[in-house]
């Protein structure tokens, strides 16, 4: 039953990433405590009303949601987030870029970019050498 789902959920993933889809580009940035560093979402949707989000995950811990942006209406930063963290949604250009400020070593960890209702992004990886590694797949939501 478990092989069935994985591979009904892979073939939708196939069809859906067609149309609605989240990029962080494929490439390393490598940053030093107390700097601030911009990690890149590009997305684009098939529906004229989506949101967009990025949660972090360290270590063997469950995402945490940091924030979220949408096309209609402002969006939520978490709290513990805010004083750093940031994102702008530019549906021009459609990116949502999160900003990162002040860098510490406790941001080390895997960053999501998310499009709802459809597909999550790429992991972007921030280590505790504060390099960011970018890869590449998408994931239905």
């Amino acid at each position: 039953m478990l092989l069935y789902l994985f591979l009904l959920c892979s073939h939708f993933i196939e069809c859906m990433a067609q149309k609605d889809n989240v990029l962080q580009p494929e490439e390393d940035v490598t940053a030093t405590e107390g700097e601030a560093v911009t990690l890149g979402c590009q997305y684009n949707s098939s529906s004229s009303n989506y949101d967009l989000y990025w949660y972090k995950q360290d270590g063997n811990n469950s995402p945490k949601f940091i924030l979220s942006r949408f096309k209609i209406g402002e969006g939520k930063t978490m709290k513990e987030f805010e004083e750093r963290f940031s994102s702008t949604l530019d549906s021009t250009l459609r990116s949502v870029p999160l900003k990162i400020q002040k860098l510490q070593l406790t941001d080390s960890a895997v960053y999501y970019c998310a499009l709802q209702p459809t597909v999550t992004g790429n992991t972007t990886t921030l280590d505790g050498t504060l390099a960011v590694d970018y890869s590449g797949c998408s994931f239905l939501w």
